[in-house]
């Protein structure tokens, strides 16, 4: 597929790709130099509990998951 350097040097990853990867603004990649003219586009991986909360919250059973009342770690 064909993409264009714009004049701020951003790069245009194609809708079809950005679909079929799953990819949405705001993610991280690492660019790698292979070579002259050669390069390496890895996405960064996420944390592990990056949106957790907010798929839990989405759950279909609502309710279900409810704030609990804790006690204070700071004393710990």
């Amino acid at each position: 597929m064909k993409t264009t350097v714009s004049s701020k040097g951003q790069i245009v990853l194609p809708a079809e790709i950005r679909r079929q990867d799953h990819i949405e603004a705001g993610q991280h990649f690492d660019v790698e130099r292979v070579d002259r003219g050669d390069y390496r586009l890895r996405r960064r991986s996420p944390p592990p509990n990056e949106g957790l909360v907010d798929r839990l919250l989405a759950c279909p059973h609502k309710g279900f998951f409810v704030p609990i009342e804790s006690e204070s770690t700071d004393v710990l």
